[in-house]
């Protein structure tokens, strides 16, 4: 049986022209199957098993990094001395984060509770919770600032508070002790006639509030409806906007709860979040691109406008009373509290700052904030966000001699501490991501390559032999005749 190479040779053209209408319908389908699962596998749904488990109880490590600034003159500072200090830490504690409360309802949202518990790392830290420290006593110094407006004989009872009780402008106290609490008669007192100008009534510390604690109600879109709006907050404790603030674009709640973001983000794109703790929302803006272990990435930071204050960028006018740029006046969600949050040792702040504190050296490596986020998932891959806590300090006149005594204290925004939450993707999770993220896209991309490639080949190779076949076949048939006749 004589097989028709001409034939054969049209089929592989047939075979190789398909080949390469499914690698070029690969090349289109693809990424459309690809962007499809990662819907499927952003939104909040406990149909999707291990998204739903990252998202409810993050798996990955987070750790807390607190500094401290040790003030090295206190008595020279009572006497209108620059203040010194020097940095102590970091103590490190995990923190664990699981979200509780969970209820889904019939308008695509999902409400629940975060709580959050602190648990220290010796191994982790430069240092031990047994240390000493002298900070500020923001007992005394913050109600030197808020006593001025309130009446006299309240003034009075107050001051005369503190001197019972012993207690002075600074404070030296254990690590564990500014963190986690200490017990005070003045707080007690406070607590019992003059209920809610503390933040706790239990014991006064810096973090008391938020160990074993919750960040409030959040209400959040699950994305089911529409994508672009998943992980953005709908509610807040049942509000939709703040009342902290002097302008209703300041008081807006905007963006996300700040652990996840929107699929399919450019390089124009924001990271909108609200903060419970800085009682405001607040945005970063796009920096580079980057990678980690081959995971593309962006990075996402701080813009120079975001502690701003309202002279040098009108829309944080509404965060005011403003002092100088680069500090956040929370007083108003803080009891009247005079606080201030910055960048970590007035990083991106006014650098007259600088000027009225010894021992401060900011750089943006150390000080400046980021968050690494997979742009095409919204999902954070390595997070560092780096605050300051600082107190207003200044000299209280009043005609009482045994009233609180502040000296001849300068008029300074005091750095008490720092403090930095990190956290980045790794170990199965990371592997995980690779996987889906990296590997099975670059496959399917080589696979639609691969075909066209194939396919190409193939018409070119098939069409060469077709050619060769037709090339051929009138000779042959000429020389058959020639012998047929011959033979005659």
């Amino acid at each position: 049986m004589t097989i028709d190479k001409s034939k054969v040779a049209v089929g592989f053209v047939v075979a190789g022209v398909l080949t390469v209408f499914f690698g070029t319908v690969l090349a289109f389908v693809g990424p459309l199957i690809i962007d499809d699962q990662i819907v499927k596998n952003t939104m909040i749904d406990p149909k999707n098993e291990m998204s739903y488990t990252m998202w409810k109880d993050i798996p990955v490590p987070f750790y807390m990094s607190v500094y401290f600034f040790n003030v090295l003159n206190p008595k020279e500072i009572l006497k209108g001395e620059k203040p010194m200090v020097e940095q102590k830490g970091p103590y490190v504690y995990r923190k664990r984060c699981q979200k509780d409360n969970i209820t889904f309802h019939p308008n695509n949202t999902v409400s629940y509770r975060e709580y959050r518990k602190y648990f220290f790392e010796p191994t982790m830290s430069k240092g031990n919770e047994s240390d000493v420290v002298t900070i500020p006593n923001m007992l005394v110094l913050g109600a030197a600032v808020m006593m001025e407006n309130l009446p006299f004989a309240l003034r009075l009872m107050i001051s005369a508070s503190f001197k019972t009780f012993n207690e002075g402008p600074f404070l030296t106290k254990t690590v564990g002790e500014l963190m986690w609490g200490y017990d005070s008669g003045l707080v007690d007192f406070l607590n019992t006639y003059l209920p809610g100008m503390l933040p706790s009534s239990g014991k006064f510390g810096l973090f008391a509030e938020f160990n074993n604690s919750n960040t409030g109600l959040f209400t959040i879109f699950t994305g089911k409806d529409d994508i672009r709006n998943v992980h953005k907050v709908d509610s807040w404790n049942g509000l939709t906007e703040l009342n902290y603030w002097r302008t209703p674009q300041c008081n807006m709640i905007n963006g996300t709860a700040g652990q996840m973001w929107p699929p399919f983000m450019t390089k124009e794109s924001t990271l909108p979040f609200y903060s419970p703790d800085a009682c405001r929302s607040m945005e970063l803006v796009y920096q580079r691109p980057g990678e980690m272990h081959g995971i593309p990435l962006y990075r996402y930071v701080a813009p120079k406008t975001l502690f701003a204050n309202g002279t040098d960028y009108t829309p944080n006018e509404g965060f005011c009373p403003c002092r100088q740029s680069g500090l956040l006046n929370v007083s108003s969600c803080r009891h009247n509290s005079p606080v201030f949050i910055s960048h970590p040792h007035f990083f991106n702040a006014d650098p007259v700052l600088l000027d009225y504190v010894h021992g401060l050296h900011p750089n943006e490596e150390e000080h400046g904030l980021f968050i690494d986020i997979h742009p095409q998932t919204g999902v954070p891959l390595n997070v560092s966000i780096r605050l300051q806590l600082n107190l207003y300090m200044k000299r209280y006149y009043c005609a009482m001699t045994f009233v609180i005594e502040t000296g001849k204290i300068s008029e300074v925004v005091m750095p008490m501490i720092w403090f930095e939450e990190s956290g980045y993707i790794d170990g199965p999770i990371l592997n995980t991501f690779h996987t889906n993220l990296v590997i099975l896209p670059a496959v399917m991309e080589y696979m639609q390559y691969g075909f066209i490639a194939l396919g190409l080949m193939t018409i070119i190779i098939a069409s060469l032999v077709h050619y060769k076949v037709k090339v051929k076949l009138p000779h042959i048939k000429q020389h058959a005749a020639c012998l047929h006749f011959n033979c005659m």
